[in-house]
């Protein structure tokens, strides 16, 4: 039996076992799933510690060493230690407004009911009444990035043996988030009376507890791809009845989840022609409706437009600079909060190379001269950080092009592009035409419809009929594979290039 010691965090004594990383000690987030790449867990740490690694080493600076600055999820703990914490743990801004289109009440509920849209990196959840009004709404961040801020390294952990952990972490926050809208709306959670969760097909998977293996290699052969309903119980949410119902809406493929599901239904996409949808994130899905016929794709962009693999990215949460401008030859940046930045988040990223671009700093190649750039003190953007960008926005903007193509259509033919989810919310859509995330066509004529996966959930829950015309377009949607496509690759290339397109 291995040695216990005794972890002091921020004076508060934390029981562990010797040879435990402090990650596994403390909890927290693992942007990059505890691989010691990101360097987004540094805390302060005294006391009896492993030898730092080579990617500490690397990502840490010789004074921040010398100071006891350490990786949590590197550092191992072979004694008592003291810990002090420096990661910023703000409040997100996380988006639960999602423009809901006129449709006639069928509630699948009598009292109440609630829709959950679980993303890969929040939660949002709103509670409504049998009339259709919204009593109260709620969200937080998704408590499964303590095994990586993206699905690949979820995926990585669940086949580790963290499947139980990482359902159980999932389940506790709904239950969590459940009591909460109850709370706010003073009423009895154990009076809700129908759920629906909606997210992607690898969130819901790891939800259910459903292995996760098929979706680790080609040819992605998801056995379980949901519009199921299970009882509370099943799920282990205690806040509900036992046998509360809860819907999982369908899914499209193993990488075009319940959540676009939702957003095609509530943004009417099968209603129009010649429209199309995107949820631009570290799984760009997207999807097109010409000739009565749904094509959807998905493409790998990264994380990031979340932050992450950025040098100083973080999420839009207070410190965080969202939105540059370049005025009178310089660059002048917003910062969530008005207070100093700590960072950047994605919609600042986009804005700050656009801006780069213009002032002629950056070139359409990406090339930047110097090691670094400064957007507003202390916050700065590397080399790296551009290509990081470059390979995010090519892939994004190649799926869209690769999806007109399919239906031999330029971008000027689109009549809409609806743009979904968190980071499209507070896009500049001028910026991403600039940098080429988005053709110029396509920017012109989109619409920003913020969390559509939550609205098209919520339909579903106010409408028995939005089910089942949910299941009927999924079951009749043709799914575009990127990854043998010949013209993605051709246009992934040419949109290497930090130009308009």
């Amino acid at each position: 039996m291995k040695e216990q010691i005794t972890v002091k965090l921020n004076g508060k004594p934390i029981l562990a076992t010797v040879g435990m990383t402090l990650s596994e000690i403390l909890g927290g987030e693992k942007p990059c799933g505890g691989h010691g790449k990101c360097g987004k867990c540094k805390i302060t740490v005294k006391g009896k510690l492993s030898e730092p690694s080579e990617s500490e080493l690397k990502l840490l600076s010789p004074d921040e060493l010398a100071s006891g600055v350490r990786l949590a999820c590197i550092a191992c703990a072979l004694g008592d230690c003291e810990v002090t914490e420096l990661s910023h743990r703000e409040k997100s801004q996380i988006v639960t407004d999602g423009d809901l289109p006129e449709f006639e009440l069928a509630p699948s509920f009598k009292n109440y009911g609630v829709a959950i849209d679980i993303g890969t990196t929040t939660l949002a959840a709103r509670l409504y009444t049998a009339n259709g009004a919204v009593l109260a709404d709620a969200s937080r961040l998704n408590p499964q990035q303590e095994w990586g801020a993206d699905v690949i390294s979820r995926i990585e952990a669940s086949l580790d043996g963290k499947s139980e952990l990482l359902a159980a972490s999932i389940r506790k926050a709904l239950d969590n988030i459940i009591s909460e809208l109850a709370d706010i709306a003073k009423i009895d959670a154990r009076g809700i009376d129908a759920v629906i969760i909606t997210g992607n097909t690898v969130m819901l998977s790891l939800l259910c507890e459903q292995s996760v293996e098929p979706f680790s290699h080609a040819p992605f052969a998801v056995e379980r791809l949901f519009g199921e309903t299970l009882a509370a119980k099943e799920l282990e949410l205690s806040s509900l009845q036992s046998d509360t119902p809860v819907y999982l809406p369908p899914c499209i493929s193993a990488f075009v989840g319940a959540d676009i599901t939702c957003a095609i239904l509530a943004t009417r996409l099968c209603e129009g022609d010649k429209v199309m949808l995107a949820d631009i994130g570290t799984n760009g899905e997207m999807a097109i409706y010409h000739d009565n016929t749904l094509t959807v794709c998905s493409t790998a962009a990264g994380p990031a437009f979340e932050g992450v693999g950025i040098s100083m990215g973080m999420r839009g949460a207070v410190g965080a600079i969202d939105k540059v401008s370049a005025e009178g030859g310089s660059l002048k940046a917003h910062v969530i909060g008005e207070g100093t930045p700590i960072g950047i988040c994605g919609s600042g990223l986009v804005d700050a190379v656009a801006c780069m671009l213009d002032e002629e700093i950056l070139d359409e190649s990406g090339f930047l001269e110097d090691e670094l750039f400064v957007i507003k003190e202390p916050v700065s953007l590397t080399k790296q950080d551009i290509r990081m960008l470059q390979l995010a926005k090519s892939a994004i903007c190649a799926g869209l092009m690769t999806l007109q193509k399919s239906e031999k259509l330029n971008a000027s033919d689109i009549s809409t592009l609806y743009i979904a989810g968190g980071f499209g919310n507070y896009l500049n859509k001028e910026s991403a035409a600039r940098i080429g995330l988005l053709p110029k066509e396509l920017a012109k004529n989109s619409k920003v419809v913020g969390n559509a996966a939550l609205a098209g959930a919520s339909m579903m829950l106010l409408n028995l009929n939005a089910r089942r015309e949910a299941e009927g377009f999924v079951k009749n949607a043709n799914v575009l594979d990127l990854s043998t496509n010949p013209i993605f690759s051709d246009c992934y290339m040419s949109a290497m290039m930090l130009e308009e397109i």
